[in-house]
This record gives structure tokens, C-alpha cells and sequence, in this order.
């Protein structure tokens, strides 16, 4: 899959020609300003005052960078559904599976839109795990099933090379929201190591990268309409009689975009 494109702020400040410049200065020096110099040093002055206002007014939309994970302890998280476990271990969040135990989620307590995420995974390679992102759960109880797009977590030795990072529409009947033609195994998910993700949610476009690696880039109106935000939610995929497996999640870090 070619790169996705990547968005590059330029600040291109533009000089006033030589000549003009010259002549400018010159009318300067003999203390005589034409009123069309004049209608000039009016125009040029608010252009400068408007491009620092809208600068200004940027930054203000920016957010900062904020941890989600204190490496501690799990405040600011709650677990739904299933009976895996999750605990706090050496900085990391690990989520071990439980026999005959439904899929199991860590959710965040609050919920986001537009943002972009990363975080570090590790996982073993017989489970499939991932992360929620915009979820609910049906009927907005806090029992109910989590559902909503989930971007995938899977070892790379599946399939000759695992769909990690590909988007899944988790308990919403739409199966994976990216489709076949452009779903194909790859090998950006190192197995047996820790992977970092980055997650660009943004309207109904959600971009993925793994390890630095372009992953997918998808439009989805339909999921967007139905899921616009959302809490975050780490699975521990249900294994029937099998495991226990485990995946662990560190340095988990969003900014929020406006």
C-alpha cells in the first residue's frame, strides 16, 4: 500500500522586491511617502497583523499531548464485559485471558472524537487483541457489548502475515470496515516485541501506522455516523479453553484535535 500522504506546514514568507524596496526606502529618506506607498504599508501592515492573530489563534486550538496511562495504577479506566484480567505491571497495562471468558475490554473513562493516539503493544503471538476507538456499549449500559471500530492487534506469523492495524467494526455487524482488496497480510507488526502505533482519527477518516509504517487510510461516513466518539478500549480477545495469553499496552497518549 503506497505511504499515506503526509500534510507538511510550510511558512513562506515572501520579501518585498529590491526595486520596491528601494524606491521605498528612497521616499523614506527624502521624508515624502505617495499616498499609493502609503495604501501599500496599510495593506502589508494588516496582512501581518491577520497571518499573527490566525497564528495565534492555532495554537490555541492545539491541545497538548496527555498520558492516559499513569504506569502506575488504572485510574481513569473501567472494565467491560468478559472476565480477563487486568493489571499494572512494570509500567505497562497487561491483559491476560480467562477460560471460556467472552471478549473483555479496559475502557477509558472518557470518551473522545477527533484525535490522534499512539501507544506501545506487545502481545502473544496466539492471541488476537486490539484497540477500541469511538466505542460504546449497546444501550449506552455499563454492562452492555462493546462495539464500535477497533484497530487490530495481531502477530505477524498469522496468515504468513497478520492484518495488525486494519480497522474491524467490533459488535456492529459490518465485519472489517477496510475492504478486501485493500486488506493484505504484512509484517510491519514485529512479533514478540513491542510495536508503536499511531492513530489519526479525524470526521470519518482514521489513519494507522505501525512502527512507522502506513497501514491503512479509510473514509468511513457510515461508521462516523453511527460512532463519531467514543471511549478507548483495550480487548483481551476470548480464547475459549485455550492460554492463558496476554498482551501489555505502555505509553498510551492522545491529542485531541479540534
Amino acid at each position: 500500500m503506497p505511504a499515506l500522504p503526509q500534510i507538511k506546514a510550510t511558512n513562506k514568507n515572501k520579501r518585498m522586491p529590491g526595486a520596491l524596496g528601494g524606491a521605498v526606502k528612497d521616499h523614506v529618506m527624502r521624508g515624502r511617502i505617495p499616498i499609493h506607498m502609503k495604501t501599500l504599508f496599510t495593506l502589508l501592515s494588516a496582512a501581518l497583523l491577520t497571518s499573527a492573530v490566525q497564528a495565534g489563534h492555532h495554537n490555541d486550538q492545539a491541545t497538548e499531548w496527555t498520558s492516559l496511562f499513569d504506569g502506575k495504577t488504572l485510574h481513569g479506566w473501567t472494565q467491560k464485559n468478559g472476565r480477563a484480567s487486568y493489571v499494572v505491571k512494570d509500567g505497562t497495562i497487561v491483559g491476560t485471558t480467562a477460560k471460556v471468558s467472552p471478549n473483555s475490554f479496559l475502557c477509558s473513562d472518557q470518551i473522545y472524537g477527533d484525535f490522534e493516539l499512539e501507544f506501545d503493544v506487545k502481545v502473544d503471538n496466539a492471541l488476537n487483541s486490539g484497540v477500541q476507538i469511538r466505542s460504546r456499549t449497546h444501550g449506552d449500559k455499563p454492562n452492555g457489548r462493546v462495539n464500535g471500530p477497533q484497530v487490530e492487534i495481531e502477530a505477524t506469523e498469522i496468515k504468513g502475515g497478520g492484518e495488525a492495524g486494519y480497522i474491524y467494526g467490533e459488535a456492529t455487524s459490518r465485519d472489517w470496515l477496510v475492504p478486501n482488496a485493500q486488506r493484505k497480510p504484512h509484517k510491519h507488526f514485529k512479533d514478540g516485541a513491542w510495536n508503536h502505533y499511531r492513530v489519526v482519527a479525524q470526521g470519518p477518516r482514521i489513519q494507522v501506522w505501525i512502527n512507522g509504517n502506513a497501514i491503512i487510510d479509510l473514509n468511513d461516513p457510515v461508521g462516523f455516523k453511527s460512532h463519531p466518539k467514543g471511549f478507548f478500549g483495550l480487548q483481551v480477545h476470548s480464547v475459549g479453553l485455550r492460554g492463558p495469553f496476554s498482551v501489555a499496552w505502555k505509553n498510551i497518549k492522545i491529542k485531541e484535535l479540534k
